[in-house]
């Protein structure tokens, strides 16, 4: 850097070099500027000081001054003030100068500076003017600066000392090919600087710049891509810029590429490999590029905040500049100057007069804001720089001159507004947001001089006592209330909110009415507040906004609806499932030419739930830094936005556009976008996954403006259920209580889920979407309930009123019989009279009748005859008349020209003159006498003179359309036909090529022939027929006459006829009036008989559903709160959130029942019914759940860890189709499948993720296409059946689903209850025991279903009947299906009655076996919480239900219920706890124990809450009033322990009673066993739980032993002895569709026992360990292995999470049917979040770790040996006292680690590969030598075989010191112990059965090894019992905050 400094060739160094080439002088005066040596010297100290002393910030700089100036004036110093720098100045063997003569002769310098710099500032605030021979300071070189007044803000750069010097060493620094590394804190333009240096000061025809800007997830490939891609060829091997030019690398934020895994930065590292050799490898050729001619720059901030730093190897090839942030008079000159410009311009002299305020607040702020708003993990980004001081001041200027705007105080509201917009937008809580309204109100009284309070006084809330935050909430500034086409909007102060809330909502009409997805918003100030801010940033060039909140708070809809005000264009991705980096860069390309090539500003709403990937956020992070994505678009594309470009240069450049070249239009257009596009960011901030893209993106903050979205204020939740809740039919008076209750279940629920996570540890969220759900599922459902109360009621009053009815016209039916008897009498008589008058009349007419008829007949004879001459006669004119017609149409279409042009022909063609000859012989024309043309001797008849003079006439036609055609004489018709018609020519056609006129008359003429044709037979026919019709008249006339008489008698008996009927009628009405009455009377009395019984019942139902139609309100919305807001919650929760609602309810007077239920209010009883008989659990938890389902509108997500919903929905849905779905694969064409034909869809397994492609499905965007229903997944539209059903279902029991997932479906904790589990067991042990009963049982609950569901169906019908129209008396019909129907329902009935006996009886017998169900349910609560330690501790309810079944059959038989019940309980205990050690790893086992006596001691009601909570906690004191009485022995924190111990009842007294026993206690306290030891007094009497209470406060390290004890004393030893791992029992249990999984520690292998076991049962294994690259070739081996019957042993499988879902898949295609046998697939992992649940539940899981403690490891060991392996050698009594050296040797090393650094340095994973070794070289050893070779069998053992492990040296000695106490001869003498208590001894075994002789020794050792076999003191035991303790209550404690099951676990 010193090299490049003093080589400065331009600027102040010139003269310089200039002087010191032209004289040799050193006092040449005639220089300019002074002496050669004067500038030398000047030149040197300027080059040392950029190089050396800009490599700090400013406090750096300010001592390089000082160190520099004190060391220019004395050398000296250095020593005497210095000792550091003199040090190591000693250290590089520096001599430090005299300037002695001889020195100052041989150097030219005397050790002081001719022209040093001035001493004010610091030494880098100046700089030498050779030609001057003087310093001038930086500032005096800057040119005058003045802002254009059309200046774009963002684009005014105001230049600085720093700009000075940035732009006057990079460009040195680039012409001397050296590389400046500028380094600097965000803000401060150093990447401005550099780029305008590259772009713009350097000649653009020498340089080429090449622009990078690096991110954390930049890789080396990409940045190799985008160099690439600007460079070259040169030749091969050889690339670079254009020959003559030089590349100039930038790149930005250089330091922000992420660590990997080894400490490297890859881009970083390329870009070392460029500078440090010149070139790269080619990625495709593999071959080295050398890269010519290219110089790399950069820019970088100071490591930290997601800046990394970066390795000297790097840095020591560039000249660093380092820039501090701007000191406060820098930014002073730099925003003054901008704002004094435009304030100057136009606005009144009170508000230019403010430029300084403006600045000077904004300055302060700024400052304060960077002290006091620290960032932390929950607030990641309250980071702020220069860009946020410029977007206040850029939001000030925004307000232009006018609109009324003047005024201090105006402006003074103006920044606050501005102020509030930058920095109080972000902030989180209220304690920030209070900090600024003091901040801002400081700030206006300091700065501005104007009162804060009166100020907003217009827009202060009534009930703001003061200006506060709120108020500032109401102060909006936009130009939004001018409409969107005006081309001048002008940006003022909105102060009318009702008006601003008006033109919102009209904007949102806009859009709804012109939207195909119109948005049904509720524009509150809170949502109005939002799309204000988002408005102003999108009205500022370039502006982009970060909008931070969870999903379902607005931002996506408020972005959007802030785009319409400002009439921007919006663009969003659309996410599908092949959507991957080609789509989205595509998109983006469209994107980027939208904005820079389009006619108007473009918003980009991208979503956080969009990020596909991670590159997707760099891309993002690009474009807001820089405004592309390098290398986006290939070379014919930018050729295209060139020219897409172009006119916009015109436009601002005029003709200079034309000049303008590719890379300066790209640029242009790059500009554009910029300017024109504009981001929005819709993040969560849920998760770390925010925290860290805004470390890993930087520009996510420094570009963009942040809008944090909190929660709703109240003021938003009442408007908005105000608005919903209007057109609900509601009480005035209940109303507004309902819109307060919907605010409380809001806010109540934030509340429930912060103590639901505290105390349960699960994570739920309450968003604005789950509001809105509550109020429309109020509404939707309070609607339906209504309409379903109305009308069971109404039936059942229609069914009251018609039993009603009958019972009151019996008497009256009875009256009217006996009326009705006279009547019909007189009737009878009136009837035979008028039947005797008729018989009389009646032969008369009839002959007259027979007479008339016969006339008739004839005459119709006559007249059929007549009818078809006619019909002859017609259908002879229809052959005419169309040729006729023809004719005419033919005249009417020749025109007088076309006669004229006929008319006219000398000599005619001989078509024409054939047709006029044939019109004119029609038409009786005179042919005239010629001469022959052919022989002129003789004359001929010629026709085509009279043509002419026929066509000449002027009526020709007329008188061709009136010939007449009924009277043609014989003699033309015949001329026509024979001379004429038999020419060929004479036809249409013909004459047509001739002439139109003559085709026409040609037409005529044959028409004529036709018609006179036919009329010769038609005219007979018309006369014979004119005659016919003459004699029909005649005849017709007669018989007339003939009639009329007829008609008269007729009529006569007509009449007499019709008094019978009348009379006949009359009596049967009569006859049908007594006959209905009787039949009346006796349906009345049958009816009344029938359903007399069901007045009562239905009476009853009538006034209970008046009620609960009142009550309705109430219960549906607590209903509603439910499905809306307690899903996720388990039963507890949600039993007490359902009180506290129900009372709040009664206390606001909204009406509703006493115990409102979601099952009561909402569910069917049958169907329920039908529910639980499909397998749902019967508990009220399970079915809320159930019809939650059915009810919200959102697709349902269940929780479902044992499988409950996954079995019951199966089972529900299998007769229609279901398919059953994972994530995996092409799925989604299954799901395409579904929807459109209608069939139920269950998506399984799912994680914390759903796949994006399912948001349309989850979102339900259906629309109408082609009048269907349609829905669009991915890129496919497909055809949307309404009976389509989703559900989904997660086997995770505590998954995280953020707000983004969690609003798109219903959440629903699924996880079984106690209860539901508790009916499960009960039958499955009842099926067992009692199978008779269980059967008739269930066989009895399918009748009863049947029977209600039929009683119901019934009950229906009879309403149904007697709400029919009529009256139901005279319905016979009726009345027999309503007999029938009683009938039936009384035999139902009946036998119902029968049954429910029997059941009840049954239930007695069933309830005998409650007992053991009820300690099983509370076993299995047990195992689930153990997820919490480990997560692959993960048991399936089917196991468990297998494992319960298994006990059932192998437990003892009894006859005695109650022992029976004890014998299967013992035995299902114990073979539970064998099961699940099995699976444990060894610190967890004891734990395990613990819980299950303290869970089952609990279940029998033993266990006091509060003393449990003590003994895990120890209590919770803030201050302990009491003194301590021992404080000389019992520590400070034992005596407060001892204090709140006292407080419980059992320990009434423990604190009054301690001191008077204080010697007792002490004898406690110092005991060796102190859990053992007699308490003092009564407390002696303690026991259980009460007795660890004590033991914990006294002697907490004894804790662990005090719970063996207790465990023993309760369940017995075997329950502290876990069995040791036997790997053929495991083998055995399992099957080969479930994998075996060993659950690793440590140093555990389980190898070996695995290829011994393979090799015992003759099995092929296939090992794998398990990393990147090795996934296909695992597949391939399970799916070789699965047909072979071979095993598999994948080892590591945590090393691979990213194939664990393949994995899953391939366990989940493991069948039966297609797996041989003998196939296993073995898996090893450790512990490990991400493993497959389903795999560890349905798989048989195994740990194999040495066991803890000394006992259980011997034991271990030697449980795997047996007789024959103990006498291996030729000298097997030696050999079997060494191998048991060995083992206790072996377990020693073991079993020290749990002593910390006492025992071992560093934790060594010593495992059993090390025994088995050093046993194989035992038996070796003693085989080849006769003597034992104990000194190498130590060497071996110790050195090698353990100590290989072994890394420090003391450890190295420890382990030989202990390897030589076991091996040595003494072991061999009788008696000989390992240690000195002489409780562990080398036995003397029984040759005969030594195995059985080691391990009945071992049984006799004590469980818990002392520390003298450690060769340790006692008090080693304590520090390492007190971790053990402590680390054991942690562990307690995180079961007890699982929350059980469904509402706990029993216990």
């Amino acid at each position: 850097a010193a090299s490049g400094a003093t080589a400065l060739g331009g600027g102040f160094a010139a003269g310089a070099a200039g002087a010191a080439s032209s004289s040799s002088d050193d006092d040449a005066s005639h220089l300019e500027g002074g002496s050669r040596k004067k500038h030398i010297e000047a030149c040197f100290l300027f080059a040392l000081f950029w190089s050396t002393g800009v490599t700090s910030d400013a406090d750096g700089r300010k001592k390089y001054s000082v160190f520099v100036r004190e060391a220019m004036e004395n050398i000296g110093v250095i020593e005497e003030k210095y000792g550091g720098v003199a040090t190591a100045l000693a250290v590089r063997k520096w001599i430090k100068p005299t300037f002695g003569d001889d020195e100052v002769k041989e150097t030219g310098f005397n050790g002081n500076v001719e022209c040093g710099p001035p001493k004010d500032g610091d030494v880098q605030d100046w700089c030498y003017d050779p030609s001057a021979g003087t310093w001038v300071n930086w500032v005096d070189t800057l040119e005058k600066f003045s802002v254009d007044d059309d200046a774009e803000f963002s684009t005014i750069m105001v230049p600085t000392a720093c700009t000075a010097q940035l732009s006057y060493m990079c460009q040195t620094l680039i012409k001397q090919h050296l590389r400046p590394l500028v380094c600097g804190p965000t803000g401060t333009g150093k990447s401005v600087s550099v780029v305008k240096c590259v772009t713009e000061e350097l000649d653009q025809a020498a340089y080429k710049p090449i622009q990078l800007g690096f991110s954390a997830k930049t890789s080396a490939m990409m940045t190799q891509d985008i160099m690439d891609g600007q460079l070259g060829k040169r030749r091969k091997g050889v690339f670079g810029p254009p020959a003559g030019q030089t590349a100039v690398v930038f790149v930005d934020d250089m330091n922000m590429p992420e660590v990997e895994t080894y400490g490297a930065q890859p881009p970083i590292e390329l870009l070392r490999q460029l500078v440090d050799t010149g070139g790269y490898y080619d990625l495709k050729e593999k071959s080295w590029v050398t890269i010519v001619d290219t110089i790399v720059c950069c820019a970088m901030g100071p490591p930290g905040g997601g800046r990394n730093g970066t390795t000297p190897r790097f840095l020591r090839h560039f000249s660093l500049l380092c820039v501090d942030s701007f000191a406060d008079d820098t930014l002073t000159l730099i925003f003054s100057t901008v704002v004094e410009a435009s304030l100057n311009s136009g606005y009144p002299a009170d508000v230019a007069s403010c430029a300084s305020s403006i600045v000077n607040a904004t300055m302060r702020t700024y400052r304060e804001a960077m002290r006091s708003l620290l960032p932390t993990p929950s607030k990641s980004h309250y980071t702020f720089n220069l860009r946020d001081f410029s977007r206040v001041v850029q939001g000030v200027l925004m307000q232009r001159p006018g609109d009324g705007f003047g005024g201090r105080a105006a402006v003074m509201r103006l920044w606050t507004h501005e102020a509030c917009r930058v920095f109080g937008d972000r902030l989180t809580d209220d304690a920030d947001r209070a900090w600024f309204v003091r901040h801002a109100k400081t700030m206006c009284q300091d700065v501005f001089r104007e009162d804060f309070e009166s100020s907003f006084d217009g827009i202060r809330p009534p009930d703001a006592k003061e200006t506060n935050y709120a108020t500032l909430r109401r102060l909006f500034w936009g130009d939004y209330m001018s409409p969107a086409d005006d081309e001048d909007r002008p940006y003022s102060e909105v102060p009318d909110l009702l008006e601003l809330q008006q033109r919102t909502e009209s904007y949102l009409e806009d859009f709804n009415n012109n939207s195909k997805k119109p948005m049904d918003l509720v524009m509150f100030m809170f949502a109005i507040e939002h799309v204000s801010r988002i408005a102003r940033v999108l009205r500022m060039p370039g502006g982009n906004a970060l909008l931070v909140g969870v999903g379902g708070s607005g931002r996506q809809s408020l972005s959007i609806l802030a785009a319409e005000m400002a009439g921007y264009s919006l663009f969003r991705i659309e996410i599908t499932k092949t959507y991957g980096m080609t789509e989205w860069r595509d998109d983006l390309k469209r994107l980027m030419i939208e904005a820079g090539s389009g006619d108007r500003p473009v918003v980009f709403l991208f979503s956080d739930t969009q990020i596909a990937k991670e590159a997707f956020v760099e891309d993002i992070n690009n474009m807001l830094n820089a405004g592309e994505v390098p290398n986006i678009f290939p070379a014919d594309e930018k050729v295209a936005i060139c020219e897409a470009v172009r006119p916009f240069a015109k436009e601002k450049f005029g003709r200079a556009a034309s000049d303008m070249s590719p890379l300066q239009l790209y640029a242009y257009f790059i500009q554009r976008v910029k300017q024109f596009l504009h981001i929005v960011l819709a993040f969560s901030p849920i998760g770390s996954a925010f925290r860290d893209r805004l470390r890993l993106f930087p520009s996510l903050v420094n570009c963009c403006a942040i809008d944090w979205f909190t929660a709703w204020p109240g003021d938003a939740l009442l408007a908005v259920a105000e608005k919903f809740l209007k057109e609900v039919q509601l009480d005035e008076t209940v109303r507004p209580a309902i819109v307060d209750m919907c605010m409380h279940f809001h806010q109540n629920c934030n509340e429930l889920a912060a103590e639901f996570l505290l105390k349960t540890g699960r994570i739920t969220y309450v968003t604005p979407t789950s509001y809105l759900e509550l109020i429309v599922a109020f509404k939707l459902a309070l609607a339906r309930r209504r309409e379903q109360v109305l009308a069971a009621r109404d039936r059942y009053k229609s069914g009251l009123s018609q039993l009603g009815h009958a019972e009151t016209n019996v008497a009256t039916m009875q009256k009217e019989l006996t009326d009705l008897q006279p009547v019909l009498a007189e009737a009878q008589v009136a009837t035979d009279a008028l039947m005797v008058e008729i018989q009389e009349k009646l032969p008369g007419v009839r002959e007259q009748e027979e007479l008339v008829g016969a006339e008739a007949a004839v005459a119709q004879e006559e007249a059929d005859e007549v009818q078809i001459a006619v019909d002859s006669v017609q259908a002879d004119l229809d052959e005419a008349l169309p040729a006729l017609e023809s004719a005419v149409q033919a005249l009417n279409t020749i025109k007088p020209k076309d006669i004229d042009e006929v008319k006219k022909l000398s000599k005619p063609p001989a078509t024409v003159k054939l047709v006029c000859e044939a019109v004119c012989v029609m038409l009786g024309e005179k042919p005239q006498r010629i001469p022959d043309p052919d022989d002129p001797s003789k004359r001929i008849m010629d026709y085509w003179g009279p043509s002419q003079k026929m066509l000449a006439e002027k009526d020709f036609v007329q008188r061709l359309k009136s010939y007449d055609k009924d009277d043609i004489p014989p003699k033309t018709i015949k001329a026509l036909k024979e001379t004429y018609m038999t020419q060929p020519n004479f036809n249409a056609e013909a004459a047509a090529k001739a002439s139109s006129a003559a085709a026409g008359l040609c037409k005529w003429a044959l028409a004529m022939e036709v018609y006179d044709r036919v009329a010769k037979v038609v005219a007979p026919k018309k006369e014979a027929l004119a005659k016919s019709q003459a004699s029909l008249a005649e005849t017709m006339a007669l018989l007339g006459t003939k009639q009329a008489s007829l008609k008269v008698v007729q009529d006569d008996l007509a009449a007499l006829q019709a008094n019978l009927a009348g009379a006949e009628r009359k009596k049967e009405d009569l006859l049908n009036q007594v006959d209905l009455c009787g039949k009346k009377l006796v349906r009345a009395k049958q009816l009344i008989e029938s359903l007399g019984g069901e007045k009562t019942k239905w009476g009853i139902f009538v006034e209970e559903l008046d009620g609960d139609y009142v009550n309705l309100t109430g219960d549906v919305l607590v209903s509603a709160g439910l499905m809306a807001y307690l899903g996720p919650f388990t039963s507890t929760y949600r039993a007490r959130q359902m009180v506290e609602w129900v009372k709040t309810c009664q206390d606001l007077k909204i009406p509703c029942s006493a115990t409102p239920t979601l099952i009561k209010t909402l569910g069917d009883p049958v169907r329920i019914r039908q529910w639980n008989i499909e397998g749902l659990p019967t508990d009220d938890f399970s079915v809320d759940n159930a019809i939650t389902v059915f009810n919200a509108r959102r697709w349902p997500l269940m929780i479902d860890p044992q499988g409950q919903a996954n079995k019951w929905i199966r089972a529900m849905e299998a007769p229609n189709k279901l398919s059953v779905l994972k994530m995996t694969g092409e799925y989604m064409r299954n799901m395409e499948s579904a929807i459109q034909f209608g069939f139920p869809v269950l998506l399984e397994d799912v994680g914390e993720t759903l796949d994006a492609t399912l948001e349309p499905l989850l979102l339900k965007q259906i629309f109408k296409q082609g009048g269907v229903d349609s829905i669009r997944l991915g890129d496919a539209t497909i055809e949307y059946s309404e009976h389509f059903r989703f559900y989904v279902c997660t086997k995770l029991r505590n998954p995280h689903y953020v707000p983004e997932i969690s609003v798109k479906v219903t959440l629903l904790n699924f996880m079984i209850t106690p209860q539901g589990l508790q009916d499960q067991l009960l039958g499955v042990v009842v099926a067992q025991e009692r199978a008779d009963l269980e059967e008739k049982k269930n066989e009895l609950v399918l009748e009863g279903a049947e029977n209600k569901k039929k009683l119901k169906e019934i009950e229906d019908k009879i309403l149904e009947i007697l709400s029919g129209d009529g009256n139901i008396l005279e319905n016979e019909e009726a009345i027999a299906t309503l007999n029938q129907s009683k009938v039936t329902s009384d035999s139902i009935k009946e036998k119902q009655k029968i049954a429910e006996v029997t059941e009840t009886e049954i239930d007695e017998v069933r309830m005998g076996y409650t007992s053991v169900a009820y300690s099983t349910q509370v076993l299995f609560f047990c195992i689930t919480d153990l997820n919490n330690i480990e997560p692959t501790y993960s048991y399936s309810l089917a196991w468990f239900i297998n494992l319960f079944m298994g006990s059932i059959r192998n437990s003892e038989k009894a006859e005695d219920v109650a022992t029976r019940l004890d014998n299967l309980s013992d035995h299902f205990t114990y073979s539970l706890y064998k099961n699940i050690c099995r699976s444990l790893l060894e610190k967890d086992k004891l734990i395990f124990s613990f819980v299950l006596t303290v869970r089952i001691l609990g279940g029998k009601g033993l266990v006091d809450a509060a003393e449990w909570l003590f003994f895990l906690t120890g209590g919770v004191s803030l201050d302990n009033p009491h003194a301590n009485p021992c404080a000389d022995w019992l520590a400070a924190k034992q005596w407060n322990e001892i204090c709140l111990l006292s407080d419980l009842n059992a320990f009434s007294g423990l604190r009054d009673n301690f001191e008077p026993l204080k010697k007792q206690w002490r004898g406690v306290y110092d005991a060796a066993d102190p859990q053992d030891a007699t308490l003092p007094g009564n407390w002696d009497k303690l026991e259980g739980l009460r007795r660890l209470c004590v033991l914990r406060c006294i002697r907490p390290d004894k804790v662990v032993l005090g719970i063996q004890k207790f465990v023993i004393s309760e369940l017995g030893e075997r329950f502290v002895r876990p069995p040791p791992f036997d790997l053929q029992a495991c083998y055995d249990e399992s099957v080969a569709v479930s994998p075996l999984v060993f659950i690793l520690s440590p140093g555990s292998d389980p190898m070996a026992a695995v290829l011994q076991a393979a090799a015992a049962l003759g099995r092929d294994v296939a090992p794998i360990s398990l990393g990147q690259g090795q996934g296909p070739k695992a597949t391939k081996m399970i799916e070789e292995a699965t047909g072979k019957g071979a095993w598999v042993y994948l080892q590591n499988c945590h090393l691979f999470i990213s194939w664990l879902t393949e994995l899953e898949r391939l366990c989940d295609a493991l069948s039966p049917e297609h797996t041989h046998k003998d196939f296993r697939l073995w898996l090893t992992s450790m512990p490990c979040a991400q493993f497959p649940v389903s795999i560890l539940q349905n798989g048989v899981k195994m740990t194999n770790e040495p066991p803890k403690g000394l006992k259980a490891n011997l034991k271990s060991v030697f449980f795997k040996l047996d007789d024959d392996s103990l006498n291996a050698t030729a000298k097997p009594e030696a050999y079997r006292k060494l191998l048991f050296a060995l083992v206790f040797f072996h377990a020693s090393c073991q079993e020290r680690r749990k002593f910390g650094p006492l025992g071992w340095n560093v934790p060594y994973e010593f495992n059993e590969t090390d025994l088995d070794i050093s046993r194989s070289q035992l038996e070796l050893f003693l085989n080849t030598y006769d003597e034992v070779p104990y000194r190498v069998l130590c060497f071996l053992t110790s050195y090698i075989n353990y100590g290989g492990r072994v890394t420090d040296y003391i450890d190295i000695r420890t382990i030989d010191v202990i390897m030589k106490s076991f091996y040595k001869p003494e072991i061999f003498e009788k008696d000989y112990a390992f240690d000195s208590s002489g409780t562990y001894k080398s036995i003397e075994a029984d040759p005969e059965a030594p195995h059985a002789s080691y391990m009945d020794y071992i049984e006799t050792l004590p469980l818990t090894a002392g520390p003298s076999i450690f060769g340790m003191h006692e008090n080693a035991n304590i520090s390492c019992a007190f971790a053990e303790a402590f680390g054991m209550f942690d562990t307690l404690l995180s079961l007890e905050a699982s929350g059980g099951g469904g509402g706990g676990g029993g216990g």
